[in-house]
């Protein structure tokens, strides 16, 4: 009977384990994980301190059951309510939180918004000072080891086959998983190089056939994430931990915490203690200390520093790490006296200062170069710190200076160093040989290179290559050929670094030529040219004029694999259009496009120009349809160029006709759209067709000066009639715009001898609230009493009396 119950009860947890599939929160419910996957990895640039990140579980205390079949089926049958009457109490917890609920997650956060309140800070009152210190969990270490398990190697191996997946693979890849230890899949998670294929791995192994994921997978998973931006990914498998009855130790939500704060996210971040409280989890230092450097990283000093007081009121230790942090926040704001008064506090507050909170404030003191401070510091950190000044405190001031480009301060902390016995290494020389080379100081470089090799400390690749390229730097091309020399003499082999600098100094000599050999001659010299090396080359021949070289360059490069970008191919496209050359340029980008080269409507657009200015528009109009044939969508500057070029071949309908459809395409026209447009189709007397394409136009985007553009290039042309009638709608605005085309049609008439019409001009002016030149107006009189037009000018004069400009005496001196 007990057979059959058991055979029963198996067959239940089957069917139940079918429906749970559908599960939104651990998987998707059907595909293979890998058809969507993606090779791209987000590189953040970010980092942590890693004291903040430090890992918890205890292997001992974790079953290593090979598939934990009593455990799964156990979850599966509590979660369908088939054994609620066993008293399960991480049900209960789930139903109190409702931690997976997204909807109320999403209210909780649309709730606190970005104000600066101290509702976060409340969720420390959850510490209870009277209960024992809970047993906090810690990842196994070992990962390096066990990343070299066949095991892991050979399911890193199917792993990167994603881009040829078949169902074959993956049943080898769910045999292997029943063959791994818990610790061999945290070692697989660790390795991937992009940790969104870690996230899919951990995903799809958990919906296979009799397996779940251990504690410290979880707990793996998370701390992967937590060095890249992926927050949704840490806080989806935060849910699934609690849906699992997993229980959280605080280093969860830190690790959630870091990868919000990784992305810029600094109140969702500070929203994970809410989560926190949700889940009835107690805070401790671990997030404590995640909290302070979240809000020092937002800016927040002022409330990490009430964060702090609310650790001491509640009784949690303040560690080491915590007032790191806040020393941090007082030199990103310049308050270097503060920093200092929280070193001097922290003995009191039962923490001694470490190197770490020293070296934050010198580093600060460095870049402002404040060396006088700094020896200050150093014997303050002597005299009461109890530390002494060793060698990473003069390597790291050395790097501190000469990262700021202190090269001279740095050196004389290098001397002081070796008088005290202490041995700078190479990096150390060569970060302030480096400095040197960037401020153009060569010969200081060369000294400094020889004091070293003197003393025994041999140079390698990285300090020669500065060298190197500081003599580029500052045109002494032979000199850096000797130090090449040098170099393979010395037993050192210059590099690909070290071949791109002198290339590049060749280049920008005049030597071209010669870095083209030299590239040449890569594989005799046992170097391997890269992207930077072929652009360097490139460029050095486009400015020479050696505009086909300079394309065989580009073909080369793609040919071993490098692609250049849009702007490098853009500039050998306008090498080439400047010398008219178009077909060349056309056949060139046409080239890199069929390669797979990022090509860009840019590049279109500078062939088009080039078709336009050598007057072949036709041929500017076919390289636009094949702009939308290769997906490449033309934009505003592309259209204004062909229209131009179209209404200056005096093919206006055309070029309406162009213009109609940049505006069914939904882009708006630019001011030099409105500039071409008027200026061609004014030369060629197109007046009405101008007036009706600029409403189009204008329905599209405003423009409040194109009618005041129309009026002056017509008054340009000669074509005052046309201007007149005008007139009325720059009126309209009555702005200081509007005034100065009033005096350029003005002056016009003058210059044709129309003085009426100048005078009909004005009064139109006045009447429109607009005051005219004085001293136009004048001239304006005078022409009208020498024609014997007396009352027009008396007119004239009068409204200027009328509106306060000129006394009546001024008036009848006039006239």
């Amino acid at each position: 009977m007990a057979f059959r119950w058991k055979l029963l009860e198996k067959r239940l947890t089957f069917e139940l384990r079918s429906q749970c599939n559908g599960n939104p929160i651990c998987c998707n419910r059907a595909g293979t994980f890998f058809s969507s996957w993606s090779s791209e990895n987000p590189n953040p640039s970010s980092h942590i301190d890693p004291c903040l990140c430090a890992g918890c579980v205890d292997t001992e205390q974790i079953d290593e059951n090979e598939h934990g079949y009593a455990r799964v089926e156990e979850m599966d049958l509590k979660k369908f309510g088939l054994l609620s009457s066993c008293g399960n109490t991480s049900d209960e917890h789930r139903k109190t939180c409702n931690f997976g609920d997204a909807d109320e997650d999403k209210e909780s956060e649309e709730g606190e918004g970005e104000s600066d309140n101290d509702h976060d800070i409340g969720v420390l009152n959850m510490a209870s000072t009277n209960k024992p210190q809970r047993q906090t969990f810690r990842i196994v270490g070992g990962d390096e080891d066990e990343s070299r398990h066949p095991l892991v190697k050979e399911v890193c191996r199917l792993i990167s086959l994603r881009s040829s997946w078949n169902p074959k693979l993956e049943n080898e890849l769910r045999h292997l998983l029943r063959s791994l230890k818990p610790r061999h899949v945290c070692a697989v998670l660790r390795v991937q190089n992009d940790e969104r294929n870690a996230l899919k791995f951990f995903y799809w192994a958990d919906r296979q056939w009799r397996y779940r994921h251990d504690l410290i997978v979880y707990y793996a998973m998370l701390e992967v994430l937590s060095k890249t931006k992926l927050y949704d990914g840490a806080q989806r498998v935060l849910r699934l931990m609690l849906r699992r009855g997993i229980e959280l130790q605080p280093q969860a939500f830190v690790y959630v915490m870091i990868s919000h704060s990784r992305a810029g996210n600094m109140v969702k971040a500070m929203q994970v203690l809410f989560l926190m409280q949700k889940a009835g989890v107690e805070p401790d230092l671990s997030i404590c200390n995640a909290a302070i450097y979240v809000l020092v990283k937002g800016n927040r000093l002022e409330k990490a520093l009430r964060f702090l007081n609310r650790m001491r009121v509640i009784g949690i230790e303040r560690s080491v790490v915590t007032f790191n942090c806040l020393i941090k926040g007082y030199c990103d704001l310049h308050r270097i006296d503060d920093a200092v008064s929280l070193i001097d506090e922290m003995p009191f507050e039962g923490c001694s200062p470490d190197k770490v909170s020293y070296y934050t404030v010198m580093g600060f003191l460095c870049k402002e170069k404040r060396i006088k401070e700094v020896r200050e510091l150093m014997g303050k950190m002597l005299k009461d710190g109890k530390l002494l000044p060793d060698q990473v405190t003069y390597n790291t001031l050395i790097h501190m200076l000469t990262k700021h480009g202190h090269s001279d301060d740095a050196v004389v902390f290098l001397k002081e160093a070796e008088e005290r016995g202490f041995l700078v290494d190479k990096v150390g020389y060569s970060a302030i040989i480096n400095s040197f080379c960037q401020e153009g100081r060569i010969d200081r470089a060369k000294e400094l290179l020889g004091e070293m090799i003197t003393k025994g400390c041999s140079p390698d690749v990285v300090t020669y290559s500065a060298v190197v390229h500081g003599f580029c730097r500052v045109g002494e091309v032979d000199e850096a050929k000797k130090l090449m020399q040098v170099m393979n003499r010395q037993g050192c082999k210059p590099n690909t670094i070290s071949y791109t600098a002198l290339l590049n100094g060749l280049c920008r000599s005049g030597k071209s030529s010669e870095a083209r050999e030299m590239m040449n001659l890569s594989e005799e010299e046992w170097w391997t040219p890269n992207c930077i090396t072929y652009s360097v080359v490139m460029h050095g021949l486009r400015r020479e004029g050696k505009l086909s070289e300079a394309c065989d360059v580009v073909k080369e490069m793609i040919r071993k694999g490098f692609q250049p970008t849009a702007v490098e191919i853009n500039l050998v496209i306008q090498s080439l259009c400047r010398e008219s050359r178009v077909n060349d340029a056309k056949n060139f980008m046409e080239e890199c496009l069929h390669k797979g080269c990022a090509v860009n409507a840019v590049n279109f657009s500078t062939v088009i120009h080039g078709f336009c200015q050598r007057g072949d528009v036709d041929a500017a109009l076919s390289l636009l349809d094949d702009m939308y044939l290769s997906d490449r969508c033309p934009d505003t500057v592309t259209y204004t160029t062909i229209i131009n070029a179209l209404a200056k071949k005096g093919r206006i309908e055309d070029a309406i006709e162009l213009t109609k459809k940049m505006l069914h395409k939904g882009l708006v026209p630019s001011p030099i759209t409105y500039r071409s447009i008027i200026c061609r189709f004014c030369e060629q007397s197109r007046v009405e067709d101008l007036l009706k394409l600029l409403e189009k136009m204008l329905s599209r985007k405003d423009c409040r000066t194109v009618y005041n553009q129309v009026i002056e290039k017509l008054c340009s042309l000669g074509n005052l009639d046309e201007a007149y009638k005008l007139l009325g709608k720059v009126l309209r605005t009555a702005s200081r715009f509007d005034a100065s085309t009033c005096h350029m049609l003005m002056e016009s008439y003058m210059s044709k001898g129309i003085p009426l019409l100048s005078y009909k001009v004005g009064c139109r002016m006045f009447d429109r609230n607009l005051i005219p030149d004085l001293k136009l107006c004048e001239k304006v009189c005078k022409r009208l009493m020498l024609e014997g037009k007396s009352d027009e000018a008396n007119k004239l004069m009068l409204r200027f009396v009328e509106r306060g400009c000129i006394s009546p005496q001024h008036q009848s001196k006039i006239c």
